[in-house]
């Protein structure tokens, strides 16, 4: 039986990635919160990350796609030709955004950006085209490392991250007098690259042995072909799609809500609040495809998760209500009094949200191992019209903006939650079956 213990451990390094990326934003608000005309650059920062996110939305999951596919030499000469082809075409998306009229079209019709913060939009996403690439290049790399049970490594990629992003973004903004998005993309760009060589570094070892020409190929399965590794990924890239586009989705509503600029200054750390609160959940798949080696294994992890979900609920309720969550918005972040007194005032409606997504993404594991990857996806369909619905009614009643998308977020994750979990129980049993059947 895998004890609890086992399991922390090799989900630890994972955490602590995520936990490290999540610290990426508030080190980069916390610098343009310090420069002039903070208020408008922190809205133009949230919305070009938010724009890049999406864009790069198809190939986040590349990352469980290569966890769970690359296991031999061919299978990984499949998956890199794969992720060269996305990033080719996410690089080339990137660029007609930035650099052509459908720029105004986005940003400045479809999302209804105020002109005082759209104008500051265009050059942040210009710097950004190459983040999607970027971004599914390392991941195509840790998913490997993950398979092989190198997940530490994939953390120290992210610390290398976080120190050149911090130190591009604190180093620019006491050296030059550019403006505050320029400096923040810039350090984004910059740490992802960083992040993107090193897991070229790191995959070398295996490239020369367990992946390499002459290894030999312990895989009892089908040799992997572009057809299935296009349907495969397939379903989660539309999962991921439509995670980004929350975030888009909420910047539309809060810009047609009460007090838009302020509300638009604080989601961008309000959202950083809350990834960091759901790294925990974040780390899980990847750790439960990784560690599902039987039946035997599925009641370990589920307890795992869901203490991990009792704990993450604890952890974001006792900073809400404590002195910490004021220190970090008006200590930390140095946000003004009228936006940091909003944010606080946001944070207790998203008290649910970070322990339902640990039950969710260990839903999501469970499925995407048995490659019932079409359930993920669906699941995500449900959490979208869910969230769309909400976001409509707090548009009609003209809602408060913050809470609105709050009550949003949690509805949605709930509602996907119930649809994996039934998902998962009709799966379950034809899994047990078949691994008996392969064992005997």
């Amino acid at each position: 039986m895998m004890k609890q213990r086992e399991i922390f451990w090799f989900w630890l390094p994972l955490f602590a990635s995520w936990l490290l990326m999540t610290a990426e934003g508030p080190i980069v608000s916390a610098a343009i919160n310090r420069l002039p005309n903070e208020v408008i650059m922190l809205a133009a920062q949230g919305i070009v990350v938010s724009l890049s996110v999406t864009i790069e939305s198809p190939i986040i999951n590349i990352l469980a796609t290569s966890t769970a596919l690359v296991k031999d030499r061919a299978s990984f000469l499949l998956m890199r030709r794969f992720t060269i082809h996305w990033m080719i075409l996410l690089t080339a998306v990137s660029i007609a955004i930035a650099f052509t009229p459908l720029f105004d079209l986005v940003v400045r019709t479809w999302l209804g950006t105020p002109d005082d913060v759209a104008q500051w939009v265009q050059p942040g996403m210009q710097i950004m085209i190459f983040w999607s690439a970027a971004i599914a290049w390392r991941r195509f790399l840790q998913g490997i490392l993950i398979h092989f049970n190198q997940p530490r490594k994939m953390a120290w990629g992210t610390a290398v991250r976080l120190l050149t992003s911090g130190g591009t973004v604190i180093g620019m903004s006491m050296l030059t007098d550019l403006p505050g998005v320029v400096n923040g993309t810039t350090a984004l760009m910059a740490g992802v690259i960083a992040e993107a060589i090193y897991a070229t570094i790191a995959i070398r070892p295996l490239l020369q042995n367990e992946l390499s020409e002459t290894a030999v190929n312990l895989n009892d399965e089908e040799p992997l072909t572009y057809r299935d590794l296009f349907w495969f990924h397939l379903p989660l890239a539309g999962t991921a799609v439509m995670v980004l586009l929350v975030q888009p989705l909420v910047t539309f509503s809060l810009a047609r809500l009460d007090r838009p600029t302020q509300s638009l200054a604080a989601w961008p750390v309000i959202f950083q609040i809350m990834l960091m609160a759901r790294a925990a959940a974040l780390a899980l798949p990847e750790a439960v495809i990784a560690l599902t080696k039987g039946p035997d294994s599925y009641a370990p992890i589920r307890r795992f998760s869901l203490t991990l979900a009792a704990i993450v609920g604890l952890v974001v309720t006792l900073f809400t209500f404590s002195p910490l969550a004021r220190l970090y918005l008006f200590g930390v972040q140095d946000m003004t009094a009228e936006v940091g007194t909003l944010a606080q005032g946001s944070l207790i409606y998203f008290l649910p949200f970070p322990a339902l997504t640990v039950i969710g993404m260990w839903l999501r594991g469970v499925l995407i191992n048995g490659r019932k990857t079409t359930a993920v996806n669906v699941a995500m369909v449900v959490n979208m019209a869910v969230t769309v619905i909400v976001l409509a009614l707090g548009l009609a009643g003209q809602r408060p903006g913050l809470p609105t998308a709050a009550v949003a977020l949690t509805l949605a994750v709930l509602a996907e939650i119930i649809y994996l979990a039934w998902r998962a129980q009709q799966y379950l049993p034809a899994f047990a079956t078949k691994m008996a059947t392969r064992n005997i």
